[in-house]
């Protein structure tokens, strides 16, 4: 039994082949644990040695997987994305995630090279570089580098994955903003001033659904894909206290393009809540001139599709642009939400209404809370309660201590 440990190898031997010809062998435990015999040739004994050690530190152990040291990065990412595909683990949403991630980001700057060139020092600059001006991309990249390479470990193209050994990518906190009862009185007449018909006014004409669907937003806490799923039978406005429930959200898959997927991003997601009297008031009138569509949607497109997020986002930028409201995302009216709940309840109800499992990320990420210094108030008074002036004519000469 061979007791060399893997990827080491014995003694050089050298010897004379021809003239100006010169062979360097040695025994070398390949990375499946086997011993076998390499060689390098050159033309001198000196050539043929340094031949066989570059040969040696870049020797692909001999298999007939399709992955090896010698593969390229961007076929180690397509073979890694047909692998997590035929899986079926991962929803078709992260699946195109990923692939935006490899296509955008990882090929352009990676993919020629090979993996056994592909080290932590290499792959660490470039998360940085990608991380300076887009923080979520690096991060992105980063998780699906790590799967790349775990399954070259996997297939004994490498014996560690790199991306272990890369830097921790800066996450770059946000101030988190809400809306004053005050500015979203300016916001709603914003929004409905901007849809008015005006003459010279380009693009497709506007409608009444983004206002409707803020409102909605700012009465239920939903994301915009989650508004964007509400069909008329997730309503029960009949009842003392009416109800919406939150049951899907619209997804968007290459080759089959927007559609609802009946499940929410998490678990927590799927939630009923009642609805404040504004909301039910916008949706009643909303049902009364409502046009039949084949989803049942209550905001639907004029085709009777279902509405794209990314076109009320597109929407919603013209309109904070052409409103001086570019600093109002999508997002502040979650937190607005949250941050009002919380104020007048607590954390947990404004988790619930949103749709998180806990009230962690609630707080961290979604509710606006002002920095409370510890109250050192007791420790303070020190520096006034002894500076009392007791003596008139001293008055000008500054305070006495008192005794």
């Amino acid at each position: 039994m061979d007791r060399r440990t893997i990827g080491t190898w014995g003694n050089i031997r050298t010897e004379k082949l021809g003239p100006n010809r010169y062979c360097a062998r040695t025994r070398f435990r390949d990375h499946d644990g086997k011993t076998r015999d390499v060689e390098a040739t050159d033309t001198t004994g000196p050539a043929a040695i340094r031949a066989l050690k570059v040969a040696l530190r870049d020797r692909v152990t001999p298999n007939d997987d399709e992955i090896t040291r010698e593969s390229h990065v961007s076929t180690l990412a397509a073979l890694w994305l047909d692998e997590i595909i035929a899986e079926e683990r991962v929803t078709p949403q992260t699946i195109s995630r990923y692939e935006i991630s490899v296509r955008v980001s990882i090929v352009p700057s990676l993919g020629n090279l090979r993996i056994r060139e592909a080290g932590a020092g290499r792959i660490d600059k470039f998360l940085r570089k990608v991380a300076e001006d887009r923080p979520s991309a690096a991060r992105s990249a980063k998780v699906v580098l790590g799967q790349m390479f775990a399954l070259a470990v996997r297939r004994g193209a490498l014996t560690t994955n790199p991306i272990r050994e890369t830097g921790r990518l800066r996450n770059p906190q946000r101030k988190v903003v809400a809306l004053e009862t005050e500015q979203l009185d300016g916001v709603r007449s914003a929004i409905r001033k901007w849809q008015e018909p005006t003459p010279g006014k380009s693009g497709p004409r506007p409608t009444t659904d983004l206002a409707d669907i803020v409102d909605l937003m700012l009465a239920t806490g939903a994301r915009i894909g989650e508004i964007l799923a509400l069909r008329w039978e997730d309503l029960d406005l009949t009842t003392e206290h009416p109800t919406l429930t939150i049951s899907g959200t619209i997804v968007y898959l290459k080759r089959k393009g927007f559609f609802r997927q009946d499940w929410t991003k998490s678990d927590a997601g799927h939630r009923a809540m009642v609805l404040p009297r504004f909301a039910v008031g916008m949706l009643m009138a909303r049902k009364i001139t409502a046009a039949d569509n084949p989803h049942d949607a209550i905001f639907a497109s004029r085709r009777g599709t279902w509405l794209s997020p990314q076109n009320v986002r597109r929407q919603w930028r013209q309109a904070r642009a052409d409103t001086g409201l570019e600093w109002v995302t999508p997002h502040t009216f979650r937190k607005t939400v949250a941050t009002l709940i919380d104020k007048e309840a607590d954390a947990d109800r404004a988790a619930a209404q949103l749709g998180h499992k806990t009230k962690e990320i609630t707080k961290k990420h979604y509710i606006v809370k002002p920095t409370l210094a510890p109250d050192s108030s007791n420790i303070l008074e020190q520096l006034g309660a002894k500076l009392v002036t007791t003596d008139p004519e001293r008055r000008d000469h500054g305070p006495t201590r008192a005794t």
